[in-house]
This record gives C-alpha cells, structure tokens and sequence, in this order.
C-alpha cells in the first residue's frame, strides 16, 4: 500500500461510513451462499445456532473488506467506482479502517468456533486471510491472474456454512465452492472491460491491461465453459436433484450465450455503444450466482417432501 497518509480523515464519519467498510454488496452474497450451504447440509442446526452463525460469518465478511479499503485505499481513491469509498473520500482513516477490520476479524472468528465448531471458525480466519493478504496485499497488484486464484476467497462461504452443520467438507461444499470459484473470472473480466481504463490508471494487472480486451473475451469464454460441467454436475450429488439441474442448465446455457456474445464483439462496436452488451452479461453474472444457490434451496425444499429427486 502507498501513500495512505494523505486520506485525512473530515472527523464526519457517519454510521453509514462505518456499514460501507464492510462492503455491505458483497456481504449480502456471502451472508446467502454461506445460508444456502448452511441449510442444504444433511445435518440439522438448532435455529439461533444457525442465526449467530450467518451473523458471524457476516462480521467476518465484513472484516475483510474493511481490511481491503484499508490496503487499497491509493488504488480506489484513483478509480471512478471506488473513490467514494469512507476512506479515499476522508471519511475514515486508514488506520481506523485497519482497527475496524482487526476487531471485527477477532471477534468474528472467536465467536464462529464458540457458537459452533473450530473447523467452521479456521474456515472463517483462513479466508479472511486469504481476502485480505493473499489477494489483496499479494497477488492483486503482482499477476493478471489475481482474480482467478483470489477469487477463491468469495468461494469458502458456502463451505463454511456446510461445516457449521457437519463439522467438514464433502463433496458437496466443493462443488459449492468451485462454482463460485469458476463463475468469479469470468464476472470480474465483464466488469474489467467496460472499467478497464479506472484498472490502469490504478496500477492494477487486470487481464484487460496487461494482455488486451480481446484475450480477455476470450477468457471469459472458456471460464464459462469450464463452470457449465461444474454447475450442472452438482446436480447429481446429494444437494441437487431434478429442480436444480434444470435452473442449472438454462442458467448456464445463458451465461455461454452472453460470453459468445462478448467474444464474438469487435472492439470499436463494443466502445461505440458504451460496452451495453458487456455490462449486460456483467448484470446478469450477478442474478446467475444468486439464482444457482436458490436453486440448491429450492432443491433441498423439495426434498423435505420427498419430490424433485432422481
């Protein structure tokens, strides 16, 4: 991180500054995934065990990204999306950023292993690890890759979930995670390039900066073939069943769709007409992730009356 020092904080910090350290958009898909692997396990919680839990994991999801506006508190003050953030914008300083987001880790973990089981909160730590200093502080301003290994990050939630209610993994929590995984490039490379000009003015490696946006297209092609096997595979484990192979196979049929589309796109139509196909494809990457994991619940639903089964 560089020059921190010049975000003097207004002294206007507000509560709100406070809830948008926590990055409250990406806390809503962890708080979900890390629900849904939580409720499809085949182990039963007891209801305010399984509330402290999801709270838990929040606070914890939270941490990481009052860490990450900690560290990268130069990079957003420079980019368009990111440089109204609490701390770029003087509203937070760096260093309450970073005691916010200790706190808030320490607290999240400790109360995870004491709500539930040590496997759930190592999960938990090791993550807000993983978000924080492998991703954010190593590889996100080193390779064009940062986001297909730090995406692994955004992925655990659901595992955890899953171990709140067995105590471990199985094959079910990974395909859960490697969905989240694979779908993770291909999100972030629709985003990158209609913002790819905020990544090189921040200095960042993103694909779109260092090997073009037409390798980029084609990345994002072959991430989304790569997840359809994976996603609809999950479909024949224990947490899927008729219902979600069939959510499975459109959604994803869709999704190859948009990335046809975005690969087939000739660069000066594509800034000719404001990037609105991969913006498109960028929203609905958002509704596909959702829609997957209310797939699984509807499917577990289901189950619990007998149907929908193979």
């Amino acid at each position: 991180m560089t020059d921190t020092h010049v975000y003097a904080p207004t002294g206007d910090a507000g509560f709100g500054d406070y809830v948008a350290l926590l990055k409250p958009r990406v806390m809503s898909l962890v708080v979900f995934t890390a629900l849904v692997g939580l409720l499809v396990a085949p182990v039963g919680v007891h209801p305010f065990v399984g509330m402290a839990a999801i709270l838990f994991i929040a606070l914890g999801a939270g941490a990481s990204g009052a860490l990450n506006m900690w560290w990268d508190a130069d990079i957003d003050a420079v980019m368009r999306r990111t440089r109204n953030r609490p701390v770029p914008a003087g509203k937070v300083s760096p260093g309450e950023a970073l005691g916010f987001g200790l706190a808030l880790s320490g607290i999240s973990v400790v109360m995870l292993a004491l709500a539930t089981n040590l496997f759930a909160a190592g999960l938990l730590a090791f993550t807000i690890f993983f978000y924080a200093v492998v991703y954010s502080m190593w590889l996100k301003r080193l390779t064009p890759q940062n986001i297909v290994i730090g995406g692994a990050a955004g992925a655990f939630p659901p595992m955890i979930g899953w171990a709140v209610a067995t105590g471990g993994v199985s094959v079910e929590s990974v395909l859960m995670f490697a969905i989240i995984f694979m779908w993770t490039p291909p999100h972030f490379w629709a985003l990158a390039l209609f913002m790819k000009e905020d990544y090189h003015k921040a200095g960042v490696p993103m694909l779109t900066v260092t090997h073009g946006r037409k390798a980029t297209r084609a990345h994002i092609l072959i991430y989304t073939i790569l997840l359809m096997p994976v996603a609809v595979g999950a479909g024949f484990t224990a947490i899927g069943g008729v219902f979600y192979t069939a959510v499975a196979v459109v959604l994803n049929l869709m999704f190859l769709a948009g990335a046809i589309r975005i690969w087939r796109r000739d660069e000066a139509v594509a800034e000719a007409d404001g990037y609105a196909v991969e913006k498109k494809v960028f929203r609905f990457s958002l509704y596909y992730l959702f829609l997957h994991f209310g797939a699984f619940l509807g499917q577990a639903v289901l189950a619990s009356y007998g149907l929908g089964g193979w």
